[in-house]
């Protein structure tokens, strides 16, 4: 008898469709399962919901807007799985938990908006259905498709209501509503049908144990987790993969993985991803269809030269966990040859960036300066730390050769414990003393700035607040990259500075935006001078114009 699982294996087996191995897997397991007599295959219920989908459903995001839904094979072998095995014993659905691991632009969230609007108005009377993420916008994403399409179908509301709490059908009582990890009164639900999105957000499993209790007196429940890989290293997400990769290598065969359906687009190597554009459907198997190969082509070419398009490309478009266990940067990224005499820039202008610490970390302080019709961006820096800190045993064994440094002159020991930051304004004001240096503009973050300020005042220079937030770093870290990259930014091959640099990682978040962290958050490797840095190039990207005017 013909069903769509089979179908979808024989496609890939002819070459027709481009398929991971774990995947191929997974669908081997579950063909192997149709001879299974703990088993039976039942296609009534899920055909009944796609003939629903195609039939009745429109689809709501531009280009296709108002367009009839038509089921991909992808999604219709899915589907049939989801519904279609039934315990021989009980003739309850199999699956009570499906993960969904799927790139970006590949139609998973329209795909169960249409399939909770089919389970609203086709399934048990009386039921509810909750649309859940880490957070209500992340949610309404779904919810709203929902209510779009409902609205499509019933545009005079006849058949269907909507609230300020939830979707009603009037036929059979069922709703739809929205539950995230900032919903008051998580427990005591009773949920029959739940799609919870974008689980690599979380970091805890809060929302994910709440509906799984709330479902407990339910004989054929649906949690359906769809979401892409993301950047929160050991959170829910990490958990799910690693129960779901034992479940389909058979490793686990406990009556939980036997309930669990693991259904993951991902791709055999990231070597294939930069070869091989042909094996880019083995995480995106919408492409071509759906998801446009120019775009991909795009964010590829993008990826090859810029870390954070690199980190997020892989995560998002092609399920590779990201984590900060990479360096930002690789070594011919920032050391190559590029020395400056300080002596040549006497009575320049010059923007300043401190990053700033009392006891545990270094404090670093730069100025940037610049030549007339030179792109390069000529960095003076300087690090003070408290004397107590000098032989810390465990930054040494992280590369720091802080004795040397002193030698150097490139470190300000100061007694004690903590480092007084007044010095580090006086730093500046040496710079203006000796060399005629004076800065348009210094930026500093919050933390610990008070005497610094203070001292900043007394001479008379002017000061900005740079956050320590992604949002506001991220443009800077990205610039400080690329610039690096093409040997422009020359910090006199300062070893600290490089130091610095190479214990720096990039910590990236679902809209792309970064910030710097220590490589596996390992205390050890300072990162102030990489921090300082950015600090520098943000301030930078803020007076650019009027600083250009005053060069030389």
């Amino acid at each position: 008898m013909f069903n769509y699982l089979t179908h979808y294996r024989n496609e890939i087996k002819r070459g027709n469709i481009v398929a991971g191995q774990e995947l191929i897997m997974q669908l081997d397991n579950l063909i192997d399962d149709l001879e299974n007599p703990k088993y039976i295959y039942d296609t009534k219920e899920a055909y009944r919901r796609m003939d629903f989908m195609e039939n009745c459903i429109k689809l709501t995001k531009s280009p296709f807007y108002g367009k009839p839904m038509k089921l991909m094979l992808w999604q219709k072998a899915f589907i049939e799985v989801v519904y279609s095995f039934k315990m021989a014993n009980t003739l309850n659905d199999r699956f009570k938990k499906i993960i969904l691991l799927i790139a970006r632009k590949n139609t998973k969230s329209e795909t169960c908006s249409a399939l909770a609007l089919s389970e609203l108005v086709l399934g048990n009377a009386g039921s509810d259905i909750v649309c859940s993420s880490n957070d209500d916008n992340q949610a309404s994403i779904v919810y709203d498709a929902i209510d779009t399409m409902r609205l499509l179908i019933d545009p005079y509301q006849l058949d269907t209501k909507r609230n300020q709490r939830f979707i009603k059908c009037l036929a059979n009582n069922s709703k739809v509503f929205k539950l995230s990890d900032r919903t008051r009164n998580k427990e005591g639900r009773n949920i029959d049908f739940a799609i919870v999105d974008e689980t690599h957000e979380m970091k805890n499993n809060i929302i994910g144990k709440s509906i799984e209790q709330s479902q407990s007196l339910k004989d054929n429940p649906k949690f359906i987790n769809i979401t892409t890989e993301g950047f929160v290293n050991d959170g829910y997400l990490d958990e799910e993969l690693k129960k779901c990769r034992k479940i389909i290598n058979g490793e686990d065969d406990s009556l939980m993985a036997e309930r669990t359906l693991a259904w993951l687009y991902t791709q055999d190597s990231e070597q294939e991803v930069w070869e091989d554009e042909k094996s880019w459907s083995k995480s995106n198997p919408s492409l071509g269809i759906v998801k446009k190969w120019d775009y991909l082509r795009e964010q590829i070419d993008a990826a090859r030269t810029s870390k954070s398009d690199r980190m997020f490309v892989l995560s998002k478009d092609f399920n590779f966990k990201q984590s900060n266990a990479q360096a930002w940067l690789s070594e011919s990224d920032y050391k190559y040859k590029a020395i400056y005499n300080i002596e040549d820039f006497k009575n320049c202008i010059a923007l300043g960036g401190v990053d700033l610490a009392e006891t545990t970390d270094l404090t670093s302080a730069k100025i940037l300066l610049m030549k007339k019709d030179d792109k390069t961006k000529y960095i003076y820096q300087h690090y003070w730390m408290p004397e107590s800190k000098l032989e810390n045993s465990d930054d040494i064994n992280a590369g720091a050769k802080y004795s040397e440094w002193v030698k150097q002159g490139l470190i300000t020991i100061v007694e004690g414990n903590d480092v007084d930051l007044s010095l580090v304004a006086d730093w500046f004001y040496m710079l203006y003393k000796e060399f005629g240096i004076k800065t348009l503009k210094t930026g500093y973050d919050q933390r610990f700035a008070k005497d610094f300020l203070k001292q900043m005042d007394n001479y008379g220079f002017e000061y900005e607040m740079v956050l320590q937030n992604r949002y506001t770093m991220s443009g800077a870290m990205k610039l400080v990259e690329a610039d690096l990259k093409d040997q422009l930014i020359n910090y006199n091959e300062n070893e600290i500075d490089m130091w610095c640099l190479g214990n720096a990682s990039m910590e990236i978040d679902s809209l792309g935006y970064v910030m710097p962290v220590k490589i596996n958050n390992q205390h050890s490797r300072r990162i102030d001078g990489a921090v300082s840095l950015i600090i520098l190039y943000e301030i930078f990207k803020r007076y650019r114009s009027e600083f250009l005017r005053y060069l030389k």
